[in-house]
Parts: structure tokens; sequence; C-alpha cells
């Protein structure tokens, strides 16, 4: 990057927000390729930095990054063919020099005789579960000691059902009733499980929440990057069976999973 600016900076938020409103392509003014943190901060700088492309006709002039999504409907353009998107999710363990690299799932499908058997990972089955456990968000593998980086993880739990949850985009969403759909999620990971299944859940600890508050509260998760939901698939494309069958239930990172069912890694090798 030749130059960087940060929405959420508290010595310069009040002023860099107050400008994108006046003036929003004065905060792309700049060495490019200019970076833009928390750019969700203020959505009007998506349309400017569409426009901009536009007028001066180049590539790689800027990088919005962010750490929710954006309602659609807060810009005005798609920028389709002048913005590319690019979801960032927490580091694999082949990325954190965990893993070594020598499987491949692109391989596995491209190789249909791809020899793999006597390979296995140089982790042990507590290293492994360790892991699965902490995830693979930077700040805790920055974190020497292994207490240190369950923390952050708890910390981060914490975070997202007490603030996150309803700062992504100012409806006030109670902690608890966030934590309990998060447990369910939990508790029914990697199934194709209704909707109908969890706000059951919720609704036994929360007998008034409707269809509607549920679904306020997901598409909130889903904006912090805590769900992501995978769609339907099967490798014969006449089948009908991707269309009729629903998503699976996943969170972006296992430490999701793992914290809100109490997971304990001396637990789960015994």
């Amino acid at each position: 990057m030749k130059s960087v600016i940060k929405l959420q900076d508290p010595d310069k938020s009040k002023s860099y927000l107050q400008l994108a409103e006046i003036k929003p392509s004065a905060l792309l003014e700049g060495k490019t390729p200019r970076l833009i943190d928390e750019w969700q901060m203020a959505p009007v700088l998506w349309d400017a930095v569409r426009t901009s492309v536009d007028n001066l006709n180049e590539v790689g002039l800027y990088i919005l990054t962010g750490s929710t999504s954006v309602q659609e409907n807060e810009i005005m353009h798609s920028g389709t063919g002048r913005i590319n998107r690019l979801t960032m999710l927490p580091m694999s363990l082949f990325e954190s020099k965990e893993s070594n690299g020598k499987i491949s799932i692109l391989d596995l499908f491209d190789s249909s005789d791809m020899d793999i058997d006597g390979i296995k990972s140089e982790l042990s089955i507590e290293e492994l579960i360790f892991a699965s456990c902490r995830g693979g968000w930077p700040e805790s593998l920055n974190k020497k000691n292994k207490k240190a980086q369950l923390f952050i993880v708890s910390n981060y739990i914490d975070n997202i059902c007490e603030s996150d949850a309803s700062t992504v985009d100012g409806v006030k969403r109670a902690p608890q009733r966030v934590r309990t759909i998060i447990q369910s999620y939990a508790r029914n990971i990697s199934t194709l499980v209704s909707d109908e299944t969890i706000l059951k859940d919720a609704r036994a600890n929360f007998a008034n929440m409707n269809k509607s508050t549920y679904y306020s509260y997901i598409d909130a998760l889903t904006r912090l990057f805590v769900i992501n939901n995978v769609p339907a698939w099967n490798p014969n494309i006449r089948s009908a069976t991707a269309i009729r069958s629903s998503s699976k239930k996943e969170f972006v990172d296992p430490i999701n999973c793992s914290s809100f069912i109490r997971f304990d890694t001396r637990i789960i090798i015994i």
C-alpha cells in the first residue's frame, strides 16, 4: 500500500465520517493503491470509488477492507466491472504453518488416482484438537502462550454477543438471544437442519421470538462473518438434489462451534 486511512481511528474517525458525508471523494485523495480500512462505516465510499475508477480509467487504485459486510441498499451501484469482491477467511492450518500441506483438496478433485496412503499430519491428536478450539484468527495465532490464544477466542465470542451483533446495523439485540442462536447452530453444525429447528431451540428460552426477529439475528451474524452456510451441491449437473436440498449450517471458523458447546481440549481428548 502507498497510503492508508483507518476509519476506526479514534482520533480521526469523527472527522473522516463527517468528510464522507460532505465530500467522500476527498477521502480517496492520496497515493495509490490506497487502502481504506473499515470502509463500511461510510458506505458512500463504495460509490465514490466506483465513480473515481470510471473517471481515471485505471485498475488497482483502491482497496476497501472491513470486518463486516454492508447492506446492499446502502450503496447505489453494484460496482460490477469496476470493483471485485474478495471474502477473506481465517487462516488454514497450512497458512499457519501447522499443516505439511501434502494433501490438497484441489489435487484430489483433479487427480482421481492420487495416492494419499501413508500421508499423515505432523501434529498430534492433542495439537489438532487445540487448533480446532483456537481457530485461525491471526490475533490468536500471534500469541505464543496457549492460554492467551484461547483468551483471545473467548473475548472474540463475548464481543459478538455483547456488542457486535447490535452495532453491525444499529439494531439493539439481546446478547443472550445471540448466544442461544449460535449455541443451536453449534449443536447442529454441518447438518441440513431447518431454520424452524433453530428457531424452536431459541423459543425454548425466548417464547416470544418470531421469525422476523430470528432472521434479523441470522442476518447480523452472517454480516459479522460468524455464520457461513454451505449451499447444497451435487456433482451431477442434471440432478435436482442441489435445488431441493437446504444449505448446511456452518460457521466461518470452528471456534464458534467449540466455544458455544463449551468444548475443552482435555474433555475432547478423554
